[in-house]
């Protein structure tokens, strides 16, 4: 029996493994692919686009930058099997933890970037109001 797809006694999978799988597919290809199978419910089955839509705002999959970034690094970490060589595991293991911390230092660091590209922009803003009010407090010129 697969332990991936719940079984009912008579061998079919059961609904909840067509969903957990659909989710999986789903959350694989992004929020695009979420956006679309919703706009499609709403043309083919209005309520199947409204679950989905339902759905999308209780898990919070509508508001993510994307849909596969946190659970599926979760997934991964849950999912890993050994392939019997505990050297290879132990070289796996430390290769899969020190790829996902240097994935974590580049996300990091684009967060910095953004933050100071923003601060840099807002100073600048700022910058142009004050010499703006500086220039309408300026006397006018006597002839």
């Amino acid at each position: 029996m697969n332990t991936a797809t719940p079984q009912t006694s008579m061998g079919h999978s059961s609904p909840l493994g067509f969903f957990a799988r659909a989710e999986a597919w789903l959350d694989e290809r992004g929020k695009g692919a979420w956006i679309a199978a919703m706009v499609l419910g709403f043309i083919f089955v209005w309520p199947v686009g409204l679950a989905l839509l339902a759905y999308m705002i209780w898990s919070k999959r509508m508001f993510n930058k994307s849909c596969s970034h946190k659970s599926h690094r979760t997934h991964r970490r849950h999912m890993r099997h050994t392939s019997g060589n505990t050297a290879f595991d132990a070289y796996k293991q430390e290769t899969l933890r020190r790829l996902e911390d240097e994935q974590d230092n580049f996300e990091a660091f684009l967060k910095r970037l953004r933050d100071s590209k923003d601060k840099a922009e807002f100073d600048q803003f700022m910058n142009e109001r004050a010499d703006a009010v500086e220039d309408d407090a300026l006397p006018e010129p006597s002839h």
